[in-house]
């Protein structure tokens, strides 16, 4: 569940709590919070560094624009993923286009890996950005909440203002394409 990865919601109401009381670096608390989990959405979206960068700034600039329409009754990470969802949304129809996988991104791997095994993660990661982006932007964005950012299925509903039944038939076909995709890069 990504509360559990990121922190809880009363962190969240604390830290805007704070903010709305005068505390400038409590939204720097926020950013600093978020700001990996919202480039590694938007990156999975979009597939290109530079732009999944772009993208993070404008997401934090409109939560700072928009805070005060901010729903308490609703988890705040929710709400920060819906906002940076729909930009790289807005980005790929404002550009047209999807981008092929940026190459040369470092991708993650266990420090205390050898090279061997640096060298393969590295591999199947690059395979599974290469395939996510043959997915349709609706199945990359269900599979990048529930698997790289560990949503539960309430909260993609929550956070794409879906029915939690539609959510896990999204998903379902998602995971099928994906698969047959990985199969086929293999």
């Amino acid at each position: 569940m990504a509360s559990n990865v990121i922190g809880t919601d009363e962190q969240d109401q604390a830290l805007l709590s704070r903010y709305r009381g005068g505390d400038v670096g409590a939204f720097s608390s926020i950013v600093l919070k978020y700001q990996k989990p919202v480039y590694n959405a938007a990156f999975r979206v979009l597939g290109n560094v530079d732009d999944a960068t772009d993208i993070a700034q404008i997401v934090f600039l409109r939560v700072f624009e928009r805070l005060e329409n901010y729903d308490s009754q609703y988890r705040f990470f929710s709400w920060l993923y819906r906002i940076a969802i729909n930009e790289a949304i807005d980005f790929l129809r404002r550009t047209s286009r999807e981008d092929e996988l940026d190459e040369d991104n470092d991708y993650a791997a266990p420090e205390a890996a050898n090279p061997e095994h640096r060298y393969a993660a590295k591999e199947l990661s690059v395979c599974v950005q290469a395939a996510l982006m043959k997915l349709n932007t609706n199945e990359r964005i269900v599979i990048t909440l529930r698997h790289f950012n560990d949503c539960s299925y309430s909260e993609i509903a929550e956070i794409l203002a879906l029915d939690e039944k539609t959510v896990k038939s999204r998903l379902f076909e998602a995971r099928r394409r994906l698969g047959g995709l990985l199969k086929n890069l293999s």
